[in-house]
């Protein structure tokens, strides 16, 4: 997990023609809140933010926000794109609090399918999932939660509870305490020749 630090500036004011005016010059608005504080209208630079987004871990890191009265820790919580324009429109940051859990959703990375032994025998891949919720501290949230096939064989599955998450980290789904919940991430069907 890497603490990364953006510069914001405050903004007071509000609403679509603000939101375009601060657009037209390299800015884009967003919005911190949570941890029982009050929401806080912030301003963001458009290049730095395109560059910060190239890192697909920056989406599940903390984030520190510099340049307002006071520094606050936040993680991306929604992001807004212009449909046809490669331009962020909005950002959504959601404060951290050390002692309350959040909920993300977080990447699966997949590794070992081409010397999965079902692989090798002709069987086929299949992933069902690209990301799981998860709940935690901020302290132990993943940027990326590995999942290693390497070993499966034709007509297995690997499902939520055998993924081999951080200290810490539950998969919100497992947590209603049903069975039926316990969805599997990917599966390798049997080859087709025989």
């Amino acid at each position: 997990m890497t603490n990364r630090i953006w510069e914001a500036q405050s903004r007071t004011d509000e609403g679509k023609g603000a939101s375009r005016r601060l657009r037209h010059a390299g800015l884009v608005p967003a919005i911190i809140y949570g941890a029982d504080k009050a929401p806080l209208s912030v301003t963001l630079n458009h290049n730095f933010l395109i560059h910060a987004l190239d890192d697909d871990a920056v989406y599940n890191s903390p984030i520190t926000i510099k340049g307002l009265a006071e520094e606050e820790v936040v993680v991306i919580k929604d992001l807004q794109r212009h449909p046809a324009k490669p331009q962020i429109m909005h950002v959504d940051l959601q404060r951290l609090d050390n002692a309350r859990m959040i909920y993300k959703r977080i990447p699966l990375s997949f590794t070992g399918s081409d010397v999965a032994p079902g692989v090798k025998a002709g069987g086929v891949m299949t992933f069902f999932q690209v990301d799981v919720e998860v709940r935690c501290l901020p302290a132990n949230l993943p940027s990326v939660i590995e999942v290693d096939v390497s070993k499966m064989d034709e007509n297995t599955r690997i499902r939520l509870s055998d993924l081999v998450l951080p200290e810490g980290v539950q998969a919100t789904a497992l947590l209603h305490g049903n069975s039926d919940y316990d969805q599997a991430v990917a599966g390798l069907g049997k080859s087709k020749k025989r």
